[in-house]
This record gives structure tokens, C-alpha cells and sequence, in this order.
């Protein structure tokens, strides 16, 4: 049986720190990849390239940009968040997160809180399409070629490829014309 691939998105600075979570996550049973951002920029910039499962940020890096944060959340509400802590930080704070896990935290209890989140929004959003998704569905219906999705909705073919894959696995249709009907009798796109 294929094992999940998880997208895990590191937002910290520190190289030890970065380091250590890496090592901690690749002893876990499931395969991730793993990436690294710097700031909410770079973390804004990787949602858009690669589908990110999970995001643990270092909650520094949302200090006095909260507006910032809680607009990235909405534009990618399939993204499980998880403040990484290692200092203290204001509660108000950490409750724009979804989950958090501390430095002193033992790796078995790390991994499992990563695991439960996982798998919880996985169980709930696994048959909601997200917006790109969405997008790509509403060019598919349209009888766009990869290459012409790419261009109209200013990403990469192999994007267009991910997001049709997720639709396939998310909706267990294969045929265009299963996606069109799924697309109709979800509201998605007019019945004309």
C-alpha cells in the first residue's frame, strides 16, 4: 500500500532548531517533505507552489503581524497551523493557531499531536475541494488542456497536474464528464 506523503512547511530561523524537528519528523512511520521558509513571505510564496499540509511556525514570526497570519489562514484553510514554542508568548497569540507543540515536548509526543492534527483535518476536509482545486475543476469542465489551466490561472503545469490528482483522490471521479456532473451538482459551476 502507497504511504501518504505529507508537505510539511518548517517556518524558523534557528538552524538547530530546524534541524532537530527535521530529524524528529523523518523518524515518524509516514514519508514527509519537508520545507523550509524564513518569514510569512516565503511561507505565502511556498502555499502558492506546493500544496502544504501542515505549517509549524515559530509564533515570533507573527508577532505584530497577526492581520498578515490570519489572512494567509484564509486564503489556504486546508493548511493545519502549528506554533512551534520555545519562549513565552501571549495566548491570544498561540489561539490563531491550530495546534502547538513545545521545544520540551518529548518527540513521541510531537509527532503524535502532528499525526492527530493531520489526520483530523485530512478526515474532515477530505471531501472538500480547496479554491485552487476548485479553479482547476471549473477550467477542467471547460475543456482546458494542463498547459492552458497553467496559463489562465498563472501556475505551473505541474501544479495543475497536483491539484487534478487531489481532485481525482478527493472525489473519486477519474472521467471528465464524472467531474462535470460533480461540478453541476455541487454548485461549482452553472447547469448551463
Amino acid at each position: 500500500m502507497k504511504k501518504t506523503r505529507i508537505n510539511i512547511a518548517i517556518v524558523e530561523s534557528s538552524e538547530i532548531i530546524f534541524e532537530g524537528l527535521s530529524n524528529i519528523l523523518h523518524r515518524f512511520d509516514k514519508q514527509f517533505n519537508l520545507y523550509r521558509a524564513y518569514n510569512l513571505d516565503e511561507i505565502n510564496n511556498l502555499m502558492i507552489r506546493v500544496n502544504i499540509d501542515i505549517a509549524i511556525i515559530n509564533p515570533s514570526f507573527i508577532q505584530n503581524k497577526e492581520q498578515e497570519f490570519i489572512k494567509l489562514r484564509k486564503r489556504n484553510p486546508e493548511v493545519f497551523s502549528i506554533a512551534l514554542v520555545y519562549t513565552l508568548f501571549d495566548s491570544s497569540l498561540l489561539n490563531e493557531f491550530d495546534e502547538s507543540i513545545h521545544i520540551t515536548d518529548s518527540p513521541d509526543i510531537m509527532l503524535g499531536k502532528i499525526s492527530r492534527s493531520y489526520e483530523e483535518r485530512r478526515n474532515k476536509s477530505h471531501d472538500q475541494l480547496t479554491r485552487r482545486e476548485t479553479d482547476v475543476l471549473v477550467q477542467l469542465v471547460k475543456g482546458l488542456s494542463n498547459k492552458e489551466i497553467a496559463d489562465v490561472l498563472n501556475i505551473s503545469i505541474h501544479t495543475v497536474i497536483s491539484h487534478r490528482k487531489n481532485i481525482i483522490e478527493k472525489t473519486g471521479i477519474k472521467s471528465l464528464p464524472g467531474l462535470t456532473i460533480y461540478a453541476i451538482s455541487n454548485n461549482i459551476i452553472p447547469l448551463d
